[in-house]
């Protein structure tokens, strides 16, 4: 579900920054204006995002070979960290430049009001993905915090889309801040400014997004409450205790389990594979994202020792 639900997102918000794109590069011809140009190359940006969003899912779903057994499940966030680190920088570089020059060699606005309805249009569509990308999310949030959701979600496009979106919405504010201080001013430089405020709101993003996605590049583990569920889950039957476990995402949908176990002493070799079947299957049924499980079974010993 939650591949289809972040496929969506990425839909509206790819038919959306298209046409905003267009709409900017034309209102910038006319108007002249700084943000107008830099919020044209945001929506060209995140216009990309998407499409190498939708190569990572592609490409994840390519089947285990004998150089990749575990799949290639991290494609996708391979593609999610190339987003944070290319796109949204040189997004952020881009419209300080532009910003810093307006500034520098200000120069007066034609039209502004072209660049005024633009602006409105676009923010109207923007919030069509924005609503878009939350719908999704809400539906693997859980109970957690935004913000939680996500430094925690394993699911890398929707964070990417969310924050997208909402960077596109601030960033969109910010070029309607510049034009219109400029259209009631006269003064020109205040379309510079709202240019270099699209810039660090675009460089916040960027950092936020390389810090999460480099992290889940690397390998992050279950979440604490997949953890608890997996070592509660683990624990019944013939099994005394975990005595250590390790987990990794090897895909937004696939984690891998490998745990040492302590079984019931004087157990027969069927009876020690059934009690590893059952907990596998217990596992599955409470992680379902618990695709390989790797149980290795042994005695308790600190119980041997206090005897």
């Amino acid at each position: 579900m939650s591949t289809e639900g972040s496929t969506r997102a990425i839909l509206a918000a790819l038919a959306a920054n298209a046409g905003i794109a267009t709409a900017k590069f034309i209102g910038a011809a006319i108007t002249g204006s700084s943000s107008m140009l830099a919020e044209a190359v945001h929506s060209v940006a995140d216009t990309s995002n998407q499409g190498l969003l939708l190569l990572g899912q592609k490409t994840s779903r390519r089947k285990a070979d004998q150089q990749h057994p575990f799949g290639y499940g991290r494609d996708r966030y391979f593609y999610s960290f190339i987003v944070a680190l290319l796109l949204f920088s040189l997004g952020s570089v881009f419209a300080l430049y532009e910003g810093i020059h307006k500034i520098q060699h200000p120069e007066p606005l034609t039209s502004a009001i072209v660049a005024i309805l633009i602006l409105i249009v676009a923010i109207a569509l923007e919030t069509y993905s924005f609503i878009t990308a939350i719908t999704e999310s809400k539906k693997i949030k859980g109970d957690v915090s935004w913000w939680g959701f996500i430094r925690q979600s394993r699911t890398p496009e929707l964070p990417v889309v969310l924050l997208e979106d909402a960077g596109a919405l601030f960033g969109l504010c910010f070029a309607l801040f510049g034009v219109g201080l400029t259209v009631i001013t006269g003064d020109p430089v205040w379309d510079g400014v709202g240019t270099i405020m699209i810039g660090i709101l675009l460089g916040i993003i960027a950092i936020i997004l390389i810090i999460e996605m480099k992290s889940l590049l690397i390998g992050e583990g279950a979440t604490p409450k997949e953890h608890d569920a997996i070592c509660d889950a683990l624990t019944a039957g013939k099994v005394q205790r975990v005595i250590h476990i390790r987990t990794q995402y090897l895909g937004p949908e696939e984690l891998l389990v490998a745990a040492k176990i302590a079984l019931d002493p004087g157990l027969s070799l069927q009876d020690v594979a059934q009690a590893i079947d059952d907990a596998e299957l217990r596992v599955r049924t409470e992680v379902p994202n618990a695709r390989l499980i790797y149980l290795e079974p042994d005695l308790d010993r600190t119980v041997a020792a206090d005897l």
